[in-house]
């Protein structure tokens, strides 16, 4: 899989001295291999191995980036004193690469590009953009509730099979439409299956030319999984900071890049932390996201979906990821029982964003107007189960009715999912989402019915469908014949 060195000429050797799985000892005689230094050893120099830690004056112990059959003691390992790259150029556009910049999509053979380390540092203070600035999604539920930052990492917090997966897509195939921009998605411990379905939608979508893509699958040893958000950092970095473009960078899942150190850790024979934790568990995820920044040149947007274990947000690994974010958008398996998609939990979502300074004052009234009504009516849920929608006060039931009408025109059709749903799928800017809320805010659609809301995008929309379905007082007569009927059957 790794590239073989060509620098032979400056090359010191080294001998493998011990295998423990992918934990590697080798042996150098004069000048050690310093920290994240790239050896390869094995048959064909085809096993590369990173340097983590240096024992003594002669050994350094690594993990192995690729699978470790047939390596033995005694084997010769070779260094140019180099680390990870990764190729770097407009040619990567509509790519597919491993965490060592091969490609993976069975295309034709790049070019010679240039090649870059994994292993930058942040952007400093004096080069990142004091300005902030809102990042318009077309999904109606962030724009309005969770204001994303331009240059900023957003979380998208939730179990397994609460949709994470599909919000990330829908994301990449509207940056094409909003902010001619370039997406770039990193598969930290993917499934292959997921991959390749991923792959051929965005192909199918025409959107795979805009982006460039990164996977670090499931079946790899860890230690390639734990370098592929770095790879494709770089990568980002290259749009950002030599092109001066705007970068999406959507990573699936960040849960994943966690334990992938947590494996790395224990083959290193660390001491565990909380809950199993690797113990540098924060240093290692600073690493990572510090780099996601908006300078003078561009700005990288993070997206990043983050697997919650048993839906337990006080996890370790969901609270350090908590402390890097401007953003958290919480997905609610009660939401997606209900069929409310995107399943996000309005209450339980934040953004650093949602402040009168930022996305202005009309925005900011809204907003809070929203989650005010939304919180009300969660409090009277538990009265509506138990005494029924009657026993309400007329103010409370209004309340209600609002609020269930703002929860479903917060549900929209996917882009994505068109070949699921039926339903073509629908981009909202955020001015026509702030008017269709404050309209449903004021009681302007009061007597329409609340299924006219479900799954449309303006609110123009909603009021087109409900024209076109059959009124209450349409459908009495037919209930009342129905009725009629079946009583005279009971009497015969």
């Amino acid at each position: 899989m790794s590239t073989v060195l060509k620098n032979n000429n400056k090359s010191f050797l080294g001998k493998v001295v011990a295998v423990q799985g992918s934990v590697v000892d080798i042996w150098f005689d004069s000048k050690l291999p310093s920290i994240n230094t790239l050896i390869h050893t094995g048959p064909n120099n085809s096993i590369a191995i990173e340097v983590l830690a240096q024992l003594d004056d002669h050994r350094v112990r690594g993990i192995a980036l690729t699978p470790t059959q047939g390596l033995a003691r005694g084997m010769k390992a070779e260094t140019d004193g180099g680390q990870l790259t990764v190729p770097v150029g407009k040619e990567i556009m509509g790519r597919m690469f491993d965490v060592f910049g091969n490609t993976i999509d069975h295309g034709e053979a790049l070019p010679e590009l240039p090649r870059k380390s994994v292993h930058q540092l942040p952007p400093s203070l004096a080069k990142r953009a004091t300005k902030s600035e809102i990042f318009e999604t077309g999904i109606k539920a962030i724009d309005v509730m969770v204001p994303l930052q331009h240059g900023g990492n957003a979380g998208l917090f939730g179990g397994a099979g609460v949709g994470k997966t599909v919000l990330l897509t829908e994301m990449i195939h509207n940056m094409v439409g909003y902010h001619q921009g370039i997406s770039m998605f990193c598969g930290i411990g993917e499934r292959c299956r997921e991959g390749h379905e991923l792959y051929h939608d965005m192909k199918k979508a025409d959107v795979l030319k805009d982006m460039v893509m990164m996977f670090g699958q499931m079946n790899e040893p860890p230690g390639a999984r734990f370098r592929v958000g770095h790879a494709a950092l770089t990568m980002a970095e290259y749009f950002r900071d030599d092109e001066h473009r705007d970068v999406l960078l959507l990573i699936d899942n960040v849960f994943r890049f966690i334990q992938a150190g947590m494996e790395v850790s224990g083959l290193m024979g660390q001491m565990p932390s909380r809950l199993g934790y690797q113990p540098t568990l924060g240093t290692e995820l600073s690493k990572l996201e510090e780099r996601i920044a908006n300078t003078d040149t561009g700005a990288i947007t993070s997206i990043q979906a983050v697997y919650v274990p048993a839906d337990d947000l006080t996890d370790p690994a969901a609270v350090h990821t908590f402390s890097h974010l401007s953003a958290s958008i919480t997905l609610s398996r009660k939401r997606a029982g209900e069929g409310l998609f995107p399943a996000i939990d309005l209450l339980q979502s934040s953004s650093k964003m949602a402040t009168p300074g930022i996305i202005g004052d009309r925005h900011y009234h809204i907003l809070q107007q929203i989650r005010q009504t939304l919180a009300q009516y969660e409090e009277l849920k538990d009265i509506i189960a138990m005494l029924g929608l009657e026993q309400l006060s007329v103010a409370d039931r209004t309340i209600v009715n609002r609020a269930r009408r703002l929860e479903r025109f917060f549900t929209q059709p996917f882009f994505t999912t068109e070949q699921f749903s039926g339903l073509k799928g629908k981009g909202v800017r955020l001015s026509d989402a702030l008017d269709g809320c404050e309209r449903i805010l004021n009681d302007e659609f009061k007597d329409l019915p609340e299924r006219a809301f479900y799954m449309v995008g303006t609110i123009e929309e909603a009021i087109e469908k409900a024209k076109k379905e059959p009124s209450k007082e349409e459908k009495k007569p037919e209930v009342e014949k129905t009725s009629t009927t079946s009583k005279e059957t009971t009497k015969a």
